[in-house]
Formats: structure tokens, C-alpha cells, sequence
């Protein structure tokens, strides 16, 4: 039978921002336990009163992860350089027989020079080419026989070093997605590998953007 700390769990967990504010104690217990008094009333169809749902807050134990362990920390504070690129074209396109040898010979054009940004990603049905628009009419012509789902253009791409072992570290790309969300600023993409992480954003977000990590890194 589900009771008011289900229902308090559930609600927090599905919404990190308000579990971190609680985490952190800057939030009005009083106030938070009467705009939940619907919600919780629905899903326990029945009446609650906000003083039960004030005492569920409070017993409410967050997970360790969200606060700033010294291993987050310093994660955190080892973090290596950002780089950004910009005039970057992201083209989408659906999967089919034919479109590994096109992209081999895109390939061969994007090995002549050094300087170009290139990044490659197959899903189950569609794959994503991301380049330097320098190169963008040569990638149309060998995909122009291919299903086209979206073609961006003015984009920037941020891409930061993670330190070793930061595949291990529960929550590191929360702060980067946390603040990120709260400075208003809109992915387009994202991509990792196991030391890197890169976002990439729409040429009006990118100083916004660029804020907001350095502010994750200080």
C-alpha cells in the first residue's frame, strides 16, 4: 500500500531540481508540503494534510550523490579544458544499405585536413554526421541519395576533458545538465566518449553556454 513517503519520494524524484533545493535546505518545508497536497491527495485518492506531507519531507533522506561529496569535488575541480568549435552542420539521416560506403567517402575528404571538426554516430534507425560547414556542400552531394530526417546549420560544439575513472562518478553529468537547464540554454546534441563530452548548441547559445560549464568547473 503506498503511503505519503512513497508519494513524497516519487514526486521529488521526478523533479532533481527540487530534490537538490531540499537536499540543500534552501526550500520552505511549510510552503512545499501545501503545493503538494493535491497531488498527493490524487494519487492516494484520498484527503492529506499538508502537516503529514511536512513530516515526509523532512524524514526525506536524498540520494548521497546529489550533495558535494569530496569525490565529486574533486572530480569537479580536475576538470580539463573546454574547447569550443563553431560553423559546425549537423545532418541526420536514415539508416539504409548504402550509407556506410557514402560516409567512407566522406571520410576520405575529411582526412585531408586536419582542422576539421568531424563527429560520427549510428543509431538502430538513423545515423548523425556532424562537420565544419566548410565541408557541408561536400557531405550534401555524397548523402544526396540518402533520406534526410534534419539538417542544422550554425552550430557550436563545446566539448570538455573529463578526468580519469569519471565513468565511475554517479552524477557528473547532472551538474553540466543541471546547469545548463537553469541558464536557459537548449542542447541540440550530445556526445561523449569515455574522457570527453561535448554539447553541441545553436550559435545563440553558445556564450550562454560557455558560462554556464565554467561555472560547473570553478
Amino acid at each position: 500500500m503506498k503511503t505519503i513517503s512513497n508519494c513524497v519520494e516519487d514526486i521529488l524524484i521526478s523533479q532533481p531540481y527540487l530534490e537538490e533545493a531540499l537536499a540543500r535546505n534552501i526550500i520552505n518545508y511549510s510552503a512545499l508540503a501545501v503545493e503538494l497536497t493535491e497531488p498527493i491527495s490524487k494519487m492516494l485518492k484520498k484527503e492529506v494534510k499538508p502537516g503529514a506531507i511536512m513530516m515526509a519531507l523532512r524524514r526525506y533522506n536524498p540520494p548521497p550523490t546529489l550533495g558535494n561529496t569530496i569525490k565529486m569535488k574533486k572530480v569537479i575541480q580536475n576538470l580539463g579544458d573546454i574547447t569550443v568549435r563553431s560553423n559546425l552542420t549537423d545532418f541526420t539521416v536514415k539508416n539504409s544499405s548504402t550509407l556506410i560506403d557514402n560516409h567512407a567517402k566522406i571520410l576520405e575528404r575529411i582526412n585531408q585536413e586536419d582542422k576539421l571538426f568531424y563527429t560520427f554516430t549510428r543509431g538502430i534507425h538513423e545515423s548523425n554526421i556532424i562537420v565544419s560547414s566548410s565541408v557541408s556542400d561536400f557531405v550534401k552531394n555524397h548523402l544526396k541519395h540518402e533520406h534526410f530526417i534534419a539538417v542544422q546549420e550554425n552550430l557550436s560544439a563545446i566539448s570538455i576533458n573529463l578526468p580519469q575513472d569519471n565513468s565511475k562518478i554517479a552524477g557528473l553529468y547532472y551538474h553540466f545538465f543541471k546547469r545548463l537547464a537553469w541558464e536557459g540554454v537548449v542542447l541540440y546534441e550530445v556526445l561523449s566518449t569515455t574522457n570527453e563530452f561535448t554539447i553541441l548548441v545553436e550559435d545563440e547559445f553558445v556564450d550562454k553556454a560557455f558560462t554556464a560549464i565554467k561555472k560547473v568547473k570553478s
